[in-house]
């Protein structure tokens, strides 16, 4: 048993050791001197020297050096960049912490990290599992219809027995828990073994629905199913295509469809991280939900049915998709074509011409010549007062002057 509890811790520090940045306190842009400087505070802060007997203080300096460990050494720290976040979605998927064998610091951040958004799935503790198989666990008679509010320590569990007649086993069962205070919980449902211990077989997280967290188990003496959305929504995060078409992949059957005359226990597990859960339980019959029952059952067939049209039509679609992926990029290589072949038609066009290519001079010389450029006039003689102006591009203008060319002879 020791064995097993040490492999857990080990496994939950280093799968808890995701984000160094977070430890150290800094942004994922910190400079490498801002990493420095945050290691070295932290490090004096929790340094086993400075804090003697305390092992939150040990536990936070190994977290503090493994980040930086991590940051300080750029391969490190680049290779961290750019897979850690999709790492850790993949890692989330499969991964579940028995948060009794956490220590403190890795639960705190267990806590953060789920406030963060991060699915963290969390188990039973493996104490608690063994106690119930061993037969140890004091269990509290329940009668149906029975409703019983209760709370229950954090990584610990309320058991409850009830005794079915013939006909309350014919008519199903059905038994809900809610807390108000949206805490989270586990409902569980155990088989009795022959020695008289007790295995877990059935097992519902809480989920928030409104203003409450809400678990339920049903024994109609048909299947009924279990859907998590939170695993869709991660595939859908990642490839929303491929996530569409898994949509429904976590819609499957719980295991026990019916319960039969005789006693069954049940259980409340606190699963918060930190503080204990408040819940009301209640186990009734569900002989007055006739009408309900048949309306979910239909339900539940058309969403079966609706997951194998999905299996089908998903290789549909990659089929047409990869066509569409194919036509579109042969449109776009065809459009290119055709503007060279016209560009080059113009091209060809513009070159037909009898008239010699103009020269074009610069606008230095051009500018030159034009200050040079004066117009030369040329005087002609005529009558007296008249004389003709005319230009070098042939235009005569006539110009009068009151000039006396000449005297006259009769005044002599």
């Amino acid at each position: 048993m020791p064995t097993h509890t040490s492999e857990k811790e080990v496994a939950g520090e280093d799968e808890l050791r995701r984000n160094p940045y977070e430890v150290l306190g800094i942004p994922s842009n910190s400079t490498d001197q801002e990493i420095k400087s945050a290691y070295r505070r932290m490090a004096l802060r929790y340094h086993p020297d400075k804090n003697p007997n305390d092992p939150v203080a040990a536990d936070m300096f190994k977290e503090v050096t493994f980040a930086y460990d991590v940051l300080s050494d750029p391969e490190n720290r680049r290779q961290y960049d750019t897979t850690a976040s999709e790492a850790a979605g993949q890692e989330n998927e499969d991964l579940e912490l028995d948060l009794s064998s956490l220590g403190a610091v890795n639960t705190m951040f267990a806590a953060l990290f789920n406030k963060l958004g991060v699915q963290i799935k969390t188990t039973v503790s493996a104490n608690l599992l063994d106690e119930a198989l061993n037969g140890t666990v004091t269990t509290l008679p329940l009668a149906v219809g029975q409703v019983v509010s209760r709370k229950v320590e954090k990584q610990s569990a309320h058991f409850y027995s009830v005794t079915l007649t013939e006909e309350e086993s014919q008519a199903g069962l059905i038994c809900k828990v809610h807390s108000s205070a949206k805490n989270k919980f586990k409902l569980l449902y155990f088989d009795q073994e022959e020695s008289g211990g007790l295995r877990l077989a059935l097992q519902e997280d809480s989920r928030k629905t409104g203003k409450l967290s809400t678990a339920g188990l049903y024994f109609f003496g048909f299947p009924v199913y279990r859907f998590d959305p939170r695993v869709n929504s991660r595939a859908l995060s990642r490839d929303p295509d491929t996530g569409f078409f898994k949509r429904l992949d976590t819609f499957q059957p719980l295991e026990i469809t019916e319960l039969k005359a005789g006693t069954h226990v049940f259980a409340v597990y606190g699963d918060n991280f930190f503080k204990s859960v408040s819940y009301t339980l209640e186990i009734f019959s569900s002989a007055p939900f006739a009408n309900e029952k048949a309306t979910l059952r239909s339900t539940e067939a058309q969403i079966v049915s609706k997951r194998t049209e999905l299996l089908k039509f998903e290789s549909e679609y990659h089929d047409v998709f990869s066509q569409f992926t194919e036509m579109a990029s042969k449109c776009a290589g065809e459009v290119q074509e055709i503007d060279e072949l016209l560009k080059r038609r113009n091209e060809i066009c513009a070159a037909y011409t009898t008239f010699p290519p103009t020269k074009h001079s610069s606008s230095k010389s051009w500018g030159k010549g034009k200050s040079k450029k004066k117009s030369s006039l040329l005087m002609e003689a005529r009558e007296e007062g008249e004389v003709t102006v005319r230009e070098e591009n042939g235009v005569k203008k006539k110009k009068w002057y009151n000039i006396q060319l000449r005297q006259d002879k009769k005044k002599n």
